[in-house]
């Protein structure tokens, strides 16, 4: 009997094995992943900082700002 249940079970086994042996091999996955998001996102903000600092579009966020002052309420 026990020989019979060895082998039931052997496909049960031997699909957790793979299971296993798959998250041993992507284990640092998530962190480069995570790396190069974070590396974007840095390029993407300094891409932004640039554009906002520039002379053009601070000319225009001021005169925004100046026309929303002088509105009356």
């Amino acid at each position: 009997m026990r020989a019979l249940s060895v082998v039931r079970n052997a496909p049960v086994r031997a699909a957790v094995r793979l299971q296993t042996l798959q998250a041993e091999r992507e284990a640092g996955m998530t962190t480069a992943e995570y790396a190069v998001g974070t590396v974007a996102a840095c390029g993407f903000g300094g891409v932004l900082y640039k554009v906002i600092t520039s002379g053009p579009v601070l000319e225009l966020v001021t005169s925004v700002i100046s026309r929303a002052f002088k509105l009356a309420f």
